[in-house]
């Protein structure tokens, strides 16, 4: 039989521009345009013309962070463009809950959007393929999952399980709000947990289909697998070894090794890869006796006529809001590095605009009274090129629709909240982006918990008074505590505002041509 997948799609159903559109393919940086949904669905169709044994599953974020043209009718138009390709299985993301799981289950059953209605089409049927969650529960003790745990599916008389799952850390990079009363689960127990029950229904071929991931090394290619680290390794370290065959993603990397002796893959993001795998299945025993993979750069010589067609008519119904020109910037507007350096404090150009943006709107007594803004790097998307800035561009830096927040901290709490961008060993700092008048000192060199300096903390020149009250803005995201800064949990008076790219493009026709602001506002001492 064949598994063809794909992961991180991210709603691109036009071919991605830039670095997201292709694939490094040469250690001297020679890379092969890649990426389209049109051109995805002509490597789909090929590759399942050679077998007739064959299935196609997703390891997630399917939806979810994705360009205006799919995001502005909420995803609709991925969902039906996947329903033509021919889609069968999507494990659930991280992203498929950027609208809460209320919604995630209007994709899988269809239905019009609650405030705006059915825009993609007439009637929106939702989903022809199967959301899995093996670890998602709505009741942990009754074993109750959002969706399915798993597929069984029959191959010449042969059981095929597919243990859909998505990362336990979830809930520390989605709003909580839209995940309230979920609960998740650790991945390699969860699947540990069901092999007896597959066994008992005949099935010995155990496919997991996971949104969870590694990375290379530097030197690995988009088929290779060399240095190999991240949470996968670990999670596979500990699966019962029933599993045949892993298919991972959520870090858009591509990679196709062995670990602990059982197959596991991934291909890259954004459509550019389809992951083709062969199981050899054995009649007698029922089971998987080998597995081979390659990954399949979807390259852009043909592509496919109904879905390029379905494309092009969603492009249309988006281009007006798409192109809408909302201000002008002199210099590119990058957004922030995803890794501090001893010479690098992670603030960039975009972050300060973004923050100056969600200050300027939440300033007014009314809306907020606001003094401070604060901005997660992760929240912030793409770049925007000197010139013209449009709508779609503003839209795709933010395009998670959050609301911008407004609470009462601390000096104090402020504080903490900073230490918070710093998380435990082997992790990343994650620097906030921060708004004009504010600034402060950091040592990555420092104990956790002292690596902001609380001396330099201030507002507008004076000093952070540790017991006073400050008005700070966010998006709601951080102030449910996403990203781990639990620390605004503890804030008081929320006052919720206007929803980020509203913000963004407000601020960017107020201050049209931009004046760029400078950095310093964050500053990194050894």
């Amino acid at each position: 039989m064949q598994v063809l997948s794909i992961n991180d799609l991210h709603g691109n159903l036009e071919a991605p521009t830039g670095s997201n559109g292709s694939v490094r393919v040469a250690l001297d940086g020679g890379v092969v345009v890649a990426g389209g949904a049109a051109y995805l669905a002509h490597h789909i169709a090929a590759l399942r013309s050679e077998n007739p044994n064959t299935i196609v599953v997703s390891a997630g974020d399917l939806i979810g962070a994705s360009p205006l043209v799919s995001a502005i009718l909420h995803d609709e138009p991925t969902i039906e463009v996947m329903n033509q390709i021919g889609l069968d299985i999507n494990s659930v993301g991280n992203h498929e809950f950027d609208e809460g799981f209320t919604e995630l289950k209007r994709m899988q059953n269809g239905g019009c959007h609650p405030v705006d209605g059915c825009q993609g089409s007439t009637n929106f049927a939702g989903a022809n393929f199967k959301f899995l969650s093996a670890n998602v529960f709505t009741d942990a003790a009754a074993q109750q999952t959002l969706f399915p745990a798993y597929d069984i599916r029959e191959f010449e008389g042969i059981k095929v399980a597919f243990i859909g799952m998505t990362l336990e850390g979830t809930p520390t990079i989605v709003n909580p709000s839209g995940i309230q009363g979920l609960s998740f689960k650790d991945e390699a127990d969860t699947v540990n947990a069901l092999i007896p029950t597959l066994n008992a229904q005949g099935v010995k071929a155990v496919v997991v289909v996971l949104h969870e991931g590694g990375m290379q090394a530097a030197e690995g290619l988009y088929d290779e697998c060399k240095g190999m680290s991240g949470a996968i390794v670990d999670i596979v370290n500990r699966f019962d070894k029933e599993v045949d065959l892993v298919v991972t993603g959520h870090t858009h990397q591509a990679y196709n090794c062995v670990l602990n002796g059982i197959r596991v893959t991934s291909g890259s993001s954004y459509g550019r890869i389809v992951t083709d795998v062969d199981l050899v299945l054995n009649t007698g025993t029922n089971d998987v006796t080998s597995v081979t993979a390659r990954n399949v750069i979807v390259t852009r010589e043909t592509a496919d006529v109904p879905v390029d067609t379905m494309v092009k008519g969603y492009v249309a119904k988006a281009a007006p809001l798409r192109d809408k020109v909302v201000g002008n910037t002199p210099v590119e507007l990058l957004r922030p590095a995803r890794v501090p350096t001893a010479d690098n404090s992670g603030e960039s150009v975009l972050g300060n605009v973004i923050a100056d943006a969600m200050l300027a709107i939440t300033q007014a007594p009314e809306k907020g009274g606001a003094v401070i803004a604060l901005m997660n790097p992760g929240g912030i998307r793409a770049d925007i090129g000197a010139g013209e800035i449009t709508y779609g561009e503003i839209f795709a830096v933010q395009p998670f629709a959050n609301n911008v927040a407004t609470l009462t901290l601390t000096g104090d709490q402020i504080k903490r909240v900073l230490e918070q961008q710093f998380p435990p060993i082997n992790a990343n700092p994650s620097i906030m982006q921060v708004s004009q008048g504010f600034s402060y000192t950091f040592s990555l060199s420092a104990p956790a918990g002292s690596k902001v300096n609380a001396a330099s903390l201030t507002l507008n020149g004076q000093p952070i008074v540790m017991t006073q009250s400050y008005r700070v803005s966010m998006n709601n995201f951080m102030a449910s505590g996403g990203d781990n800064y639990s620390v605004f949990t503890e804030g008081k008076d929320l006052l919720i505002g206007p929803i980020d790219v509203d913000a963004l493009e407000v601020y960017t026709r107020a201050n049209n041509p931009l004046t760029v602001p400078a950095l310093g506002r964050i500053k990194v001492v050894p």
